[in-house]
């Protein structure tokens, strides 16, 4: 038996980087996993990886920014396999600009594929998830814990989707619904092409991580989303998860 047999996932951003590699994790563990994201090539080659482990699994076509369409993403999960377990809101987009150099648009792009999506797509999952007693799990990040420099709007909407998260948990509770956040640092193909152009600064931000490694995006991040999504986190709620290799430290 695996954590997570006869189990619907619906993760945004879930074709590549970290979202992929927590899809992937999930399928193996027994899940039917929903992938929706805005590249579609890129979401039907990911499909046909995660089918050869859950043949049920789904792509969704799917713009986060259009918030009218939010709601029909967990509509279609649901009509086509029949229930909803899991909500992941992986997906976020920003661009790095200082404080003085932000301007509405950063701030647009950042909340509207960021926080607006992961607090629309809870409200229309929560039907869904109160049946299942399901688990939502939303990504937090380091540059807004720690207030990293050129990651304002960033940083903003990472932080509203903290506060978000714990009133969610406070509300969702009574109903058996576990909501919880990871903050992780990942080898995912953006921080490897980063490296490749930044090696001095790539190098010094590994020498921040005590582990001295990036988390690996389905053996370190996809475990633990495994774990948040499972029966075995069923007595947590309203936290935030660093997998970063110890790099911040909740206090």
């Amino acid at each position: 038996m695996t954590k997570l047999t006869n189990k619907v996932a619906l993760i945004t951003g879930g074709a590549s980087g970290i979202g992929k590699g927590m899809a992937m994790a999930f399928v193996k563990e027994g899940a039917t996993v929903a992938i929706a994201d805005l590249n579609e090539e890129v979401g039907q080659q990911t499909l046909k990886e995660l089918q050869q482990y859950a043949p049920d699994s789904m792509f969704i076509p799917a713009n986060l920014a259009e918030r009218d369409k939010l709601a029909g993403i967990v509509q279609q999960v649901v009509d086509r396999l029949g229930k909803l377990d899991i909500l992941v809101n992986n997906a976020h987009a920003s661009k790095m600009v200082s404080i003085a150099e932000m301007t509405q648009e950063h701030l647009d792009l950042s909340f509207n594929t960021g926080f607006y999506p992961t607090l629309y797509l809870m409200q229309a999952a929560l039907p869904y998830l109160k049946e299942t007693k399901g688990n939502i799990i939303n990504f937090a990040s380091g540059a807004g814990i720690n207030g990293d420099v050129n990651q304002g709007s960033y940083a903003a909407a990472k932080e509203a989707i903290r506060g978000i998260t714990r009133v969610a948990a406070n509300e969702f509770g009574e109903f058996g619904i576990n909501v919880n956040i990871i903050s992780p640092i990942a080898n995912s193909p953006g921080i490897q092409q980063w490296g490749a152009e930044h090696p001095e600064e790539y190098q010094a931000m590994l020498n921040r991580i005590p582990l001295r490694r990036l988390g690996e995006l389905e053996g370190d991040i996809g475990r633990v989303a495994v774990f948040l999504a499972s029966e075995d986190s069923a007595y947590i709620t309203g936290q935030t998860i660093m997998v970063d290799g110890g790099a911040t430290k909740l206090r």
